[in-house]
């Protein structure tokens, strides 16, 4: 199986024009098949307020009324998934921008109402990702980029976590490709100490986990992230990856410096 790499990359890389510059330049210089998907939620924020459109949130998670998915459609699918797109060109490599909705790629539906009203947020069903056609696109020597949108099949868009939208991508493609997904952040990986950035843990598997947590040396705003990395593996993805955006090239060889997740 050839080996396909999933690279997701954070907010606080793509605010910064050097770090996103020197990010996409790592990035294109990966011989392999691989697929982008970023975020942005920053700009989207500061791009609202000077709009006069004003981001609420609950729980750290953004509510997506009509304004907001307006907003969000128009930053993420369109300002700055087209502005990596054209600096991808200008590194010689052929991107494509994407959100769920192209290609009818990745449907999802719209989160129902429990405690809270989310409005228009997806939740993606992993077993109706297009993969072939994804598959024909990576044949065809493109490197799609996604912005973290997906669609309803009934002409909405829809905001949607884009930690889900490369696990989901990572999920649907690893029946042809041996796939490693990364988490490309700011740490150095997963850090067994917050305060120290060279205690990254090198190595999860479920083991491990459970006695980190046991011994509580875990900080919660990475719980997700292992919880999403898990779910990616028990359904097919090879190994998933935690580490710095500067360390993405040593974290596709199999001497990474970030946490490995692995069965």
């Amino acid at each position: 199986m050839d080996k396909l790499f999933v690279i997701k990359v954070g907010g606080n890389i793509i605010d910064d024009k050097e770090k996103l510059s020197s990010f996409l330049q790592l990035f294109s210089s990966i011989q392999s098949p691989k697929i982008l998907v970023h975020g942005g939620g920053k700009i989207a924020t500061s791009i609202g307020d000077k709009l006069g459109i004003k981001s609420k949130y609950i729980n750290g998670r953004r509510i997506t009324d009509d304004a907001t998915i307006d907003l969000v459609t128009m930053v993420y699918g369109g300002l700055i998934n087209k502005k990596i797109v054209a600096q991808l060109q200008a590194l010689n490599n052929n991107a494509i921008g994407l959100t769920g909705a192209d290609g009818n790629i990745i449907p999802a539906k719209k989160r129902a109402v429990k405690d809270t009203d989310f409005g228009w947020v997806g939740d993606i069903d992993k077993s109706k990702v297009k993969s072939q056609k994804l598959k024909a696109l990576l044949d065809s020597g493109f490197t799609p980029a996604f912005a973290p949108l997906t669609h309803d099949e009934q002409g909405n868009i829809l905001n949607t976590n884009a930690d889900t939208v490369a696990s989901s991508l990572a999920i649907a493609l690893s029946k042809f490709y041996n796939v490693r997904l990364i988490y490309c952040f700011e740490k150095k990986g997963v850090l067994e100490n917050t305060d120290d950035d060279s205690s990254a843990i090198t190595f999860i598997n479920k083991e491990k986990y459970k006695q980190l947590l046991k011994e509580q040396k875990l900080f919660a705003g990475i719980l997700p992230k292992i919880d999403n990395a898990f779910a990616a593996i028990d359904a097919g993805v090879h190994e998933v990856l935690i580490g710095a955006a500067d360390d993405l090239i040593q974290n596709t060889t199999n001497k990474a410096t970030g946490t490995l997740i692995t069965q």
